[in-house]
């Protein structure tokens, strides 16, 4: 961190990008200890209410959050744009490098939470900058979208959480666990299906996720490497 933060922030920010701006949502505490940048589903957005959920416990951990719409509303119409997982990347790559310069964020760890497909993409961001990303947290991911190329190249911590009861992703998540070479685990939810609608299911995954980035965050090179040694799947 770049020496102390001012108070507690919320504001909208907008991001420039390739094909015009990205319409974000940027909420800090005293002092965060890192940022989360949150790749949303397919048909979903910033305002998301499951997202909007684990952002608000990640903050009460003293984590930053930055929600985001990674689609115009013209392409989330669009089955080709909501699956294009390089496009996803993309648009969450310009959305980290904000973060990067920003003077609230810049020297901030960062975190990828992904949900869905967004979860592919925030798996192809850590792949593609192992330097510029702490870790990643996955919400009943499509981690498969990502490519195993791609799985096998990530370096930053991942946390795989999958309902228990969402029987196609579970074995989508186990079979990407296999191919990832990172510091891993597949945390399953009990009972939960694929959205976490039952009671306290969401609230669990934000414990997981606060902690997983907390984790991470405070490690220093040397204690990351060791920790690392110590991370495999339950």
């Amino acid at each position: 961190m770049n020496g102390p933060r001012r108070g507690a922030l919320t504001a909208r920010v907008r991001i420039a990008g390739s094909a015009g701006f990205l319409e974000g949502e940027l909420a800090l505490p005293l002092q965060p200890a890192g940022v989360v940048l949150f790749a949303h589903g397919s048909g979903s957005s910033r305002h998301s209410p499951r997202n909007l959920a684990v952002a608000a416990q990640l903050r009460e951990a003293g984590l930053g959050t930055l929600l985001v719409d990674l689609l115009s509303a013209q392409e989330d119409q669009r089955d080709e744009s909501r699956f294009d997982i390089d496009l996803l990347t993309r648009r969450l790559a310009e959305a980290a490098g904000w973060l990067n310069t920003d003077p609230r964020t810049a020297g901030l760890p960062l975190g990828l939470f992904g949900a869905s497909t967004g979860a592919a993409a925030a798996l192809r961001l850590a792949a593609s900058a192992p330097g510029a990303v702490t870790a990643v947290v996955s919400r009943g991911g499509r981690p498969d979208l990502a490519d195993r190329a791609a799985l096998r190249a990530v370096r930053a911590p991942v946390l795989l959480v999958v309902g228990g009861n969402d029987d196609i992703v579970l074995a989508i998540n186990r079979e990407a666990l296999a191919e990832l070479r990172c510091p891993k685990r597949l945390s399953i939810v009990p009972r939960a299906t694929h959205l976490f609608p039952e009671p306290g299911a969401l609230a669990q995954v934000g414990r997981l996720a606060a902690d997983w980035f907390g984790r991470w965050f405070e490690a220093t090179p040397a204690e990351a490497s060791g920790r690392a040694a110590g991370v495999q799947p339950p």
